[in-house]
């Protein structure tokens, strides 16, 4: 994991940096400068925008009795997206619009769904939160017990 992190925090600012030298010399120093703040501003606001209707999404499929796992990591794609887009450079604004975007950003969250495996347990039954996700039994890891009291609606201002 470090030499890929090393790569990264060396190859990124080399492109980006060699992307700027190109640009700055087709367009000039000035224009390039504001075409890395437009894009920032505009990526924040579509950001913004895009989290949004990630949220209301979020909120019904609750309402629905659905987790909305592919909702709520597209919402964490989206805040990734935010990040890129923020960040000075024109290979970095590219992935961001592209992760921000809502065809890509949801073929990239399925397949990403489709490789995360989630271990629940109820009792002695184990499930899964979502069609995608496998079951499987857990192995060598912590187990944690606990208890739970079912509420009333009534009850569901009261603090205790």
């Amino acid at each position: 994991m470090f030499p890929i992190l090393l790569l990264l925090f060396v190859l990124v600012p080399i492109v980006e940096i060699s992307l700027f030298i190109q640009v700055g010399g087709f367009l000039g120093m000035w224009p390039t400068i504001m075409l890395v703040l437009l894009t920032a501003v505009v990526g924040a606001s579509l950001v913004r925008s895009q989290g949004i209707a990630t949220l209301l999404s979020v909120q019904s499929r609750m309402q629905q009795g659905e987790i909305p796992a592919q909702q709520i990591l597209e919402g964490v794609m989206l805040a990734v997206a935010g990040v890129l887009l923020l960040t000075p450079g024109f290979m970095t604004d590219t992935l961001g619009m592209l992760v921000l975007l809502p065809k890509p950003r949801s073929i990239i969250a399925r397949q990403l769904m489709a490789r995360v495996k989630v271990n629940t347990m109820h009792g002695n039954m184990h499930s899964g939160f979502h069609s995608n996700f496998e079951q499987h039994k857990p192995q060598d890891g912590d187990v944690f017990e606990g208890e739970y009291e079912s509420k009333d609606d009534k009850d569901k201002n009261r603090l205790n």
